[in-house]
């Protein structure tokens, strides 16, 4: 039953039942409703039309409420086959439309797209209850899993038999029916707005606008940017000026580089400010709206606060934990931000300024105090990493550690003009399955990057069925005649979305119920491959300058190994407060009948002495990790995987071979490969032989 359906870089389970027998559902010309014939069965992209995706949608609801009510109805008493299994497969057109539905609106979306995600929401809500909360099905279920010791089941479906058990119980199951009609409400009111906290970001996002028409305003900025901006303007029939938006391709260089301080306060007061501007998108009363309905759920279900309903079966466990970690870090990382911040004052001063430094600051004369320090310009190393060679880089560790290929395929549907399919083939070469990959920003693309997939990994009759996965990133697009090229940060991105991919694609279970990890262990695989962006060896192979195809000279290499913590103190602390941030909100035992979300965060904020210039990285009107449902109380999560990816990075640096065959083919098996059918940390040991610690973390960011 439990389909898990990668959209967004969040895992989407999708259940049971409306009935639209009446509603005249038809197969004609609709591809969800037929066997996909494109190579590699891949979702025909180009014969997809929007009054499919409703149509596919109530048909595979009907079907799977038609599955349900057999496994119910049927007279034979409950087994692991007839039951466990038989709902873990049950939906199957239900999640193929879902892949392709949520995958294209985080990066294909209109308002039409919106529209119906709107309308199928509370059918979805419902869809979902009424299979956790069939009170037929649950005593089957239970039924077998009082059973469990005497089945004499794989580890795989031990652990299929327990999870299925467990969402039950975590859905409701053991409610009264009172307790049950008040989950269905809340869980239905959530669901809705989540998806108007991520459609709101999504259009103040947009909105924003820097129109510049004056050459001197553009004083400081790569030539690059100024080219890009020049495109933009000449897209929105602008010609002759330059178009900056709070893209992060756009917003981030311009902070960093421009001169002009009255326009940096600007596009930097429209990006924290996202969902905070008193218009239809304002998202305040939404994050009250939906902090209060959390607590609420989480009482209905017998605990004492939302975090720790949904850090129950995560690998942290209890909020304290994740606490514990947080402030960890949060004490050697301030002190680094604050010696970052004298650098700055430092640069402002010998400039001749007289001014405290802001939040539009800091970015600028930061780039300015790493020049003075590390005689290192970033602009430097742009020309180095081209977009292409930086995802050959990629492909190439991969082959290293693995002997996987990569071959790009070009007769192909894709989900966007502008992505690309590559086929992932193993080291015998076995078809392991296929890679989208999606750039370049659009207003039809929410911001950041993410990981997803249009096909989960499964089997069918006995054979392993290949999951059809896609990357989708916002990079600086090519601007003139120059190619995309990306920014360290960029590189670094692309490698760790990479990870995710190899995670999908390695994949091999039976199950759809056992396929997903924890969420605070789902970054290991990401962040361990950005380990190697940087490596001397690796860069060797993939850093060439796009004119000349000069690989990156040593003397750049060694002033990136030197400045390559320099900025930690930033980096860590904005990250941490938003992870805090997250927490403080989903730990409350009570939410005030006038909770202001800004007067909130501020009040958190200063108790833990964030300095003024350094925002949290989401703040709470824009943080759709947690407010939009897929990292809800689980920001940590990238913190508290690192701890496990930088000692793990550390096995294979031990060894003196980053390359380390036996520490690779490990990885792979008792990490990648497994999905969730070890527990978390058993499968971290089973690679690594212990447990982590946290000096590796702390070693990395240089806080020790």
């Amino acid at each position: 039953m439990k389909k898990m359906l990668m959209a967004a870089g969040v895992a989407f389970v999708l259940g049971a039942w409306t009935n639209v027998s009446a509603l005249g559902v038809q197969a004609n010309g609709n591809p969800f409703l037929a066997e996909y014939t494109t190579p590699f069965k891949v979702p025909p992209f180009d014969k997809i039309k929007l009054e499919h995706y409703k149509e596919a949608f109530l048909k595979g609801m009907e079907e799977q409420a038609q599955e349900i009510n057999a496994i119910v109805k049927q007279r034979s008493a409950a087994t692991f086959e007839n039951t466990i299994v038989a709902l873990d497969q049950s939906g199957k057109l239900l999640s193929k439309v879902s892949a392709v539905f949520y995958g294209q609106n985080s990066a294909n979306t209109s308002d039409e797209m919106q529209a119906i995600s709107r309308e199928l929401s509370p059918l979805l809500s419902k869809h979902r209850d009424d299979i956790k909360l069939n009170a037929g099905l649950f005593q089957r279920v239970k039924f077998v899993y009082d059973q469990k010791s005497k089945l004499n089941l794989t580890k795989e479906q031990a652990k299929l038999l327990e999870e299925t058990y467990k969402d039950f119980v975590r859905g409701g199951a053991n409610l009264d029916a009172a307790k049950q009609a008040k989950l269905r409400e809340l869980n239905s009111e959530l669901s809705m707005l989540e998806l108007t906290f991520g459609q709101n970001m999504l259009k103040e996002t947009n909105d924003f606008q820097l129109i510049i028409d004056k050459k001197e305003d553009l004083s400081g900025l790569p030539a690059s940017l100024i080219a890009s901006a020049a495109d933009a303007a000449k897209a929105a029939k602008l010609e002759g000026k330059w178009l900056f938006t709070l893209h992060n391709p756009s917003v981030m260089p311009f902070l960093q580089y421009a001169d002009n301080r009255a326009l940096r306060e600007k596009i930097y007061n429209g990006y924290i400010n996202r969902g905070n501007n008193g218009n239809k998108s304002d998202n305040k009363e939404v994050v009250k709206k939906l902090v209060t309905l959390r607590l609420e759920k989480a009482k209905l279900m017998g605990y004492k606060d939302y975090a720790s309903f949904m850090l129950e079966d995560r690998m942290a466990k209890t909020p304290e934990k994740v606490y514990a970690l947080l402030d960890e870090v949060w004490t050697p990382a301030l002190a680094k931000a604050k010696d970052e911040l004298a650098d700055i004052k430092a640069e402002i001063k010998k400039e001749g300024g007289n001014f405290e430094p802001e939040g539009w600051d800091w970015r600028y004369y930061f780039e300015k105090a790493k020049i003075a320090k590390f005689n290192l310009d970033e602009n430097e190393v742009r020309p180095y990493l081209e977009l292409n060679n930086v995802r050959d880089g990629a492909f190439y560790v991969a082959n290293k550690l693995y002997g996987i290929t990569f071959t790009e395929i070009k007769d192909i549907p894709t989900p966007h003009e502008e992505a690309t399919a590559f086929e992932c083939k193993d080291k015998d070469g076995t078809h392991l399955g296929v890679l989208y990959m999606d750039f370049f920003p659009r207003e039809s693309k929410r911001g950041g990057a993410w990981c997803g997939g249009y096909r989960s990994q499964t089997y069918e009759n006995g054979k392993r069925l290949a999951p059809v996965v896609t990357i989708v990133c916002n990079f600086s697009k090519p601007a003139g005649d120059q190619p995309a090229l990306l920014s360290a940060d960029e590189a670094s991105t692309l490698f760790h979305e990479f990870g995710h991919g190899l995670h999908s694609l390695f994949r091999d279970v039976h199950y759809f119920g056992v396929a997903s990890v924890p969420r605070d262990f789902v970054e290991l695989p990401s962040q361990i491959m950005e380990h190697w962006v940087f490596e001397p060896e690796v860069l060797k192979v993939y850093a060439k300058h796009y004119k000349t195809g000069e690989v990156i000279p040593a003397a750049l290499i060694e002033k990136l190994e030197k400045s390559g913590k320099y900025g930690q103190g930033f980096a860590t602390v904005e990250y941490l407060a938003a992870s805090l941030l997250d927490m403080d909100y989903h730990v409350l035992k009570e939410v005030p009948a006038n909770l202001d979300a800004m007067e909130f965060e501020a009040n958190v904020m200063n108790k833990r002495g964030l300095l003024k210039q350094i925002p949290p990285r989401y703040r709470s009107t824009y943080f759709n990790h947690t407010m939009g449902g897929g990292y809800t109380a689980g920001y940590y999560s990238y913190i508290w995987a690192e701890v496990l990816d930088a000692d793990a990075f550390e096995a294979f640096k031990e060894t003196g071979d980053i390359f380390n065959q036996d520490k690779a083919i490990k990885f792979r098996n008792n990490v990648l490969t497994p999905g969730a059918i070890d527990d978390a940390m058993d499968m971290y040991k089973n690679f690594r032989g212990k447990e982590p610690g946290t000096a590796p973390l702390l070693k990395n960011r240089g806080l020790m």
